[in-house]
């Protein structure tokens, strides 16, 4: 074993090894590289003595939240889904012998390409032709994953099948409520919102497995422009697939979304799929009914003024450094998706 960090967090080598070469393919000894990012889960590029690339991935050292960093809903979700062409990760090995490593791990293939972070970083890398394939690559993979039955592919049990915008509204409104006072601030808007969204929610079709995340934060990209891999399924569920679509809808930014959106979003670069192209995409692949999509862009927005909120309220309350955060910028977004959650609603 060899590592370029100087050394293993999370893992006894020896003992970890030994059980990959028992129930895996890999083949020890391997050299560990630390990769950061994926929601502060310890995650390792391993090279094995063929020269192979796997990713070893394990929840992070502490006290952690009872349904917190998931692996094995990770690791069922990409199982059943690298058989029927959705592109995620191969799935190698899962163990969960506490004799192995403290905390349940899996192991999978090694995917290529790069994640979308920032305009500095896609700029040099993508060049305006590629960057015009990206956006008609992500929403053929989310149309996809939204085509198959759950019951299919053995994740029929993956959530309950029906109320999912019902429960997160439920979920996401006591969130707000919980933190106004720590946040020292509340909102009229958010309660009206609230109401309104709860009223009108639209009758859901079938279920269908959810990302929960999807953005080109989350998907691996080629220089081709194509969507080679979709990471960090750790809150995929069962839900309504417009939700999904719309979250996905959101999180894509334009140029004329702003000056701090057109120096930093990848996909406010020239070149990249406007949010109209994706919404004709989507529809084209799957035949979707996009009528009600005003209301499924404002409950996200809904739901990220209420996540945006709960985080500040923990900053405000001293559980995380403020060091190098703009509170007033976080306090910013909050304000500006509570507009346009109200915004899509009215729209």
């Amino acid at each position: 074993m060899s590592t370029e960090d100087g050394g293993v967090v999370g893992f006894d080598v020896e003992i970890v090894e030994s059980w990959i070469a028992a129930e895996t393919r890999v083949e020890p000894p391997c050299r560990w590289r630390r990769l950061e990012g994926g929601h502060s889960n310890l995650t390792y590029e391993l090279t094995d003595a063929a020269g192979e690339q796997y990713v070893i991935r394990r929840p992070p050292q502490g006290k952690l939240l009872p349904k917190a960093h998931d692996m094995l809903r990770e690791y069922r979700i990409i199982a059943a889904l690298h058989p029927v062409g959705v592109p995620v990760a191969e799935p190698i090995g899962f163990c969960d012998d506490r004799d192995v490593c403290e905390r349940h791990f899996y192991v999978m293939g090694k995917v290529g390409g790069e994640a979308l972070y920032t305009a500095e970083q896609t700029a040099p890398r993508l060049t305006p032709t590629a960057r015009a394939g990206v956006g008609e690559s992500f929403m053929s993979v989310l149309a996809h994953l939204h085509s198959i039955d759950p019951s299919e592919v053995g994740l029929d049990d993956l959530g309950r099948h029906d109320g999912y915008i019902a429960r997160q509204l439920r979920t996401w409104y006591g969130s707000w409520t919980a933190s106004a006072e720590a946040a020292e601030y509340d909102d009229a808007r958010v309660h009206d919102l609230y109401e309104r969204l709860v009223a009108e929610i639209p009758e859901q079709g079938p279920a269908r497995v959810v990302h929960g995340d999807y953005g080109v934060h989350n998907v691996m990209v080629d220089e081709s422009g194509v969507v080679v891999a979709v990471l960090d399924w750790e809150i995929g569920t069962l839900g309504d697939p417009l939700a999904d679509f719309a979250y996905a809808l959101n999180a894509w930014a334009e140029p004329s979304d702003g000056p701090t959106a057109a120096a930093t979003a990848p996909t406010a670069l020239p070149g990249f799929s406007s949010r109209e192209d994706l919404i004709g995409y989507y529809a084209d692949r799957t035949g979707a009914d996009l009528s009600n999509l005003g209301y499924y862009r404002a409950f996200n927005s809904f739901k990220t003024a209420c996540i945006v909120h709960g985080v500040y309220a923990r900053y405000k309350l001293g559980m995380k450094s403020t060091d190098g955060i703009d509170m007033p910028g976080l306090f910013d977004r909050i304000l500006t998706t509570i507009d346009l959650a109200g915004q899509h609603l009215d729209g």
